[in-house]
């Protein structure tokens, strides 16, 4: 029997007995096929310029006149800094943080009162986003909390989101307190996993608790976290649009206004179809590209990667 045969009648014999699990598997697989590869076939929209009357087929095809327009354009270095900055931002000082929540919440010996610190830090995740939103914005008013805690220290009453320097602490600041309690629930599952007698051996030897946690704790992270920072990197031109969208106005366009929210505008607003579909290819692009390096590098450097 050649191994094609030998394939075949394996994987008769795998779907025989794990059928009820591929039939629980097939909405998971038609959801991407129908919404997520399926759309994909219209990205050739960005090389035409697309008329609903005239369909796919009947449109004019104009190459890569929109990629052109674009990155010629007045907002483009606007966008791609915007979101390149706020990435950035959320790389430098909100990745961190559920790492480091992790282990200090590894390091509460007390059961009750250590479930009772994961509760509260994973609650803010499960607030809506809109309300979330809605939430910032009654507070940053000049008549909201924290303008009336910023006049105990005599700064003046302003909108806080209508003031564009202040729109990405806000923006950064907010995530990490929704995010962080979730974010750090992966990395408390691999401090589980950790064999305990590296802790005793490290105590024995006379490692004081910081020294454990940065000699045993972070070493046994180090492969989620080089996987965590990888996947980041790779969206790294990829803000999420929903909040930029809730939160920002004209006013702040100068460092809010990202590549999503543009594309938004474009495609939807001004039903620019064509150039709104090049200017989303391009980002996906780079973010590809981006993941490639990022996935490289660290396979290079770190001998850890994600393929």
């Amino acid at each position: 029997m050649d191994n094609k045969m030998k394939f075949t009648v394996r994987l008769k014999k795998n779907f025989s007995r794990y059928k009820y699990i591929y039939l629980m598997l097939l909405p998971i697989i038609l959801y991407y096929m129908i919404f997520c590869y399926g759309p994909m076939g219209g990205v050739v929209i960005a090389f035409q310029n697309f008329k609903p009357a005239l369909g796919i087929s009947g449109s004019k095809w104009v190459g890569m006149k929109h990629f052109h327009d674009f990155l010629t354009g007045p907002y483009a270095w606007r966008l791609i800094k915007n979101t390149l900055m706020i990435n950035v931002l959320q790389i430098l000082f909100a990745f961190p943080v559920p790492i480091i929540l992790a282990l200090l919440i590894n390091e509460i010996k007390c059961k009750a009162y250590k479930k009772t610190v994961q509760t509260i830090s994973y609650m803010p995740h499960f607030i809506s986003l809109v309300v979330m939103c809605g939430l910032l914005i009654t507070f940053s008013r000049s008549d909201g909390i924290f303008n009336d805690f910023l006049s105990l220290f005599g700064i003046e009453r302003t909108n806080l989101l209508a003031q564009a320097n202040l729109f990405r602490p806000l923006y950064i600041i907010s995530g990490i307190w929704q995010e962080a309690g979730w974010g750090s629930i992966i990395y408390l599952a691999t401090l589980s996993t950790i064999d305990p007698g590296l802790y005793e051996a490290a105590r024995i030897d006379g490692a004081s608790r910081f020294q454990r946690t940065l000699y045993v704790s972070l070493p046994g992270l180090s492969s989620i976290i080089i996987v965590q920072l990888i996947m980041r990197i790779g969206n790294i031109l990829t803000t999420g649009f929903e909040k930029v969208f809730l939160l920002y106005n004209p006013l702040t366009y100068d460092t809010a206004d990202i590549i999503s929210t543009y594309i938004y505008r474009q495609g939807l607003e001004l039903t620019n179809y064509s150039y709104g579909t090049a200017v989303g290819l391009f980002n996906s692009v780079v973010n590809l590209v981006i993941l490639v390096v990022a996935n490289y590098v660290s396979r290079k450097v770190t001998e850890e990667s994600l393929w």
